[in-house]
């Protein structure tokens, strides 16, 4: 009795007292929380008031009124409008003829192979096509340019990836869509209203399909937005 008294007494100090080769584990790294970039009310705080950049207004769609300006401001342009989609490109099984009364087996930037943009994997916004209203090239878009989706909280990385009608704005790609939780259906999907588009001055990804760039790209270019862009 009296040495199981004795073991059980060197096992309850043992328990309490750690031993000399015991070593604390540091508490786990944070990630940085420029990795990741802004929030979307951080990037929407940035965006509140407009000063036009483009002469005149633009549609949602073919049969609106004119109601939407591209704004400046330091690093970017950024405008506030619906999201329409766009299946053109590469056909697959989500986006073909079928699929899309409108599908079109191009984009007006291609991939580093030479071919045309995959709609439905690829995140990319679509621009107006140059006109008087507005010359996104004279703003300091291209192809391949880094550009940020917000929708509600969510935020979205990609690239400018195709040129639209000149008096229509509001529009990206499937996979865009379906990534910010709206309906990537080309037919009867996209959303009215509450999509920011926000595209940085004289930026690019290359190639224009490494994702993981354009976030890399995007996110450093966000924080530098919402540094470089006081209260609006």
């Amino acid at each position: 009795m009296r040495v199981g008294i004795l073991a059980g007494a060197v096992a309850l100090v043992a328990a309490i007292v750690p031993t000399a080769h015991a070593v604390a584990q540091p508490a786990p790294a944070q990630p940085a929380r420029a990795a990741d970039g802004p929030t979307a009310a951080e990037l929407l705080a940035k965006t509140q008031n407009c000063k036009p950049i483009s002469n005149g207004k633009y549609r949602t769609d073919a049969d609106s009124s004119a109601t939407i300006d591209v704004c400046d401001a330091n690093g970017a342009v950024f405008w506030h409008s619906d999201m329409d989609i766009d299946c053109d490109g590469q056909r697959t099984d989500k986006c073909n003829e079928n699929t899309d009364p409108s599908f079109y087996p191009d984009t007006a930037f291609h991939q580093s192979d030479g071919k045309p943009l995959v709609a439905d994997t690829l995140p990319f916004v679509v621009l107006p096509g140059k006109s008087d209203i507005w010359d996104y090239a004279a703003s300091g878009l291209k192809g391949s340019g880094s550009c940020v989706i917000v929708y509600g909280d969510k935020v979205l990385y990609g690239v400018v990836g195709d040129i639209g009608p000149k008096e229509i704005i509001g529009e990206a790609s499937y996979a865009a869509a379906a990534a910010l939780g709206i309906d990537p259906d080309p037919s009867t999907g996209g959303t009215d209203k509450g999509v920011t588009y926000i595209c940085f001055k004289n930026s690019g990804v290359s190639p224009i399909e490494d994702q993981e760039k354009a976030k890399a790209v995007g996110a450093e270019l966000a924080t530098k937005f919402v540094q470089d862009n006081g209260k609006r």
